[in-house]
């Protein structure tokens, strides 16, 4: 029998990916809003939307990532995620960050001002849950996908 392919199967998969990309870094970008509204001005909650905050971080760079190499591996991909990350916050050790950010409030948004040990190990969460996520959807087989 011959059958033909479906509309998505003429569509690259890159350009599937970078679309999935772009939609997975717009819906963290919203889960990172969401959970600093629902913190309030709460002490706990703040705590709660910081690290969360965090994780998602490195989330976001992973989409990025991905964005930018469709067919980057998901170990690879949370790998540079978390060392960006990483690099960030050590980076805060030497003042540049805080300079900076006092006169962007861009540079304030990416780079943050003070280093923070926790948040180490949240950027390792946010790695971790990129990776599973992206490799799960990576598994799936090609005609789940489409």
């Amino acid at each position: 029998m011959n059958v033909k392919p479906g509309p998505l199967a003429t569509i690259p998969r890159t350009v599937t990916v970078r679309t999935a990309a772009l939609a997975a870094a717009l819906v963290t970008v919203a889960a990172g809003l969401g959970v600093r509204a629902a913190a309030g001005g709460d002490a706990a909650g703040g705590d709660v939307a910081k690290y969360a905050g965090d994780a998602l971080y490195t989330v976001l760079i992973h989409t990025l990532v991905v964005l930018l190499a469709p067919r980057v591996r998901p170990l690879t991909a949370a790998g540079v995620a978390l060392a960006f990350s990483w690099a960030v916050e050590l980076a805060q050790l030497t003042g540049v960050p805080a300079d900076l950010a006092r006169h962007s409030t861009v540079a304030r948004l990416v780079l943050g001002s003070t280093f923070n040990a926790p948040d180490l190990l949240w950027y390792a969460v946010g790695a971790a849950l990129a990776w599973a996520v992206h490799r799960g959807l990576r598994s799936r087989p090609a005609r789940a996908r489409s």
